[in-house]
């Protein structure tokens, strides 16, 4: 893997077109007009206009003469919003697609633009809430315009890693990356509730945050090499945890997952 470094030109008064005017649309759209940026704007769904941003009134309109696109649309629409955009962009023009949509469907990307290589594209993943943090969301590219995307964000503030690879490999990394996070959140809740429902909540989530402040590679070793090793003895203790979860009636989906998981890893003598 491959990083750029912050020593990139940053990208002065570009033209930007940002398909998908919701709440995110909205804050990079401001935020790029305020930095300097030409931005316009699409959304057939658009309820108010973003500051700064001008409306066109097509996706065709918005997207001709800018340099750089940044989609921003449901995960649903980006190949169609990609073949639409694709005879009208601009020679050169960086073609951004900020959705959700999977590794896959971002690859597929490519075959929208055949015939239009000089149309760069990149895959960007969000990695965090940017209703939360605003232009301060980090956030990942992958493909041959990374390094454009990087040096118009990074003025704004948002941290840009750039990965070597191809389109998709920034959403490959924010998916494996779920695994974790979204898992450990629901974790956390479903823990929480549960010692709520128990009248220990805070004895919980003492436990739960002296695992979190610990060592960090620490704990994935263990975890790594403790689940494998007893995974039948955890499994047989997360259905007797699933039953007295049942019986306090707070949901107990986690511990259900996890006494799966561990009976398959005890039938094949896997961790992973």
């Amino acid at each position: 893997m491959s990083h750029s470094t912050s020593s990139d030109s940053p990208l002065q008064g570009a033209s930007v077109a940002i398909l998908g005017l919701g709440e995110v649309g909205r804050i990079y759209g401001t935020a790029l007009a305020q930095a300097g940026h030409r931005v316009t704007g699409f959304d057939p769904y658009l309820s108010e206009a973003p500051g700064g941003v001008e409306v066109a009134d097509t996706l065709e309109g918005a997207v001709e003469g800018a340099q750089v696109v940044i989609v921003l649309t449901a995960a649903s629409a980006s190949r169609s919003v990609a073949e639409t955009a694709a005879a009208t962009l601009a020679p050169g023009a960086v073609y951004a697609d900020f959705t959700s949509s999977g590794p896959l469907e971002k690859r597929a990307l490519a075959t929208v633009f055949e015939g239009r290589e000089d149309v760069r594209l990149v895959d960007v993943a969000i990695l965090g809430p940017v209703i939360q943090l605003g232009t301060a969301t980090p956030l990942m590219a992958a493909g041959p315009a990374g390094d454009a995307v990087a040096a118009l964000m990074r003025p704004l503030g948002t941290p840009v890693e750039v990965v070597g690879g191809d389109l998709g490999d920034a959403m490959a990394h924010k998916l494996l990356r779920s695994v974790f996070m979204k898992g450990l959140a629901s974790v956390v809740v479903e823990a929480v509730g549960a010692g709520r429902g128990a009248g220990m909540e805070e004895w919980v989530r003492g436990q739960i945050a002296g695992v979190l402040a610990g060592d960090g590679q620490a704990v994935i070793d263990r975890f790594l090499t403790g689940t494998s090793k007893h995974a039948a003895r955890r499994a047989a203790e997360m259905r007797s945890t699933g039953a007295y979860l049942a019986d306090l009636g707070v949901p107990a989906e986690m511990t259900g997952a996890s006494m799966t998981a561990m009976e398959r890893m005890a039938a094949d003598g896997s961790g992973s």
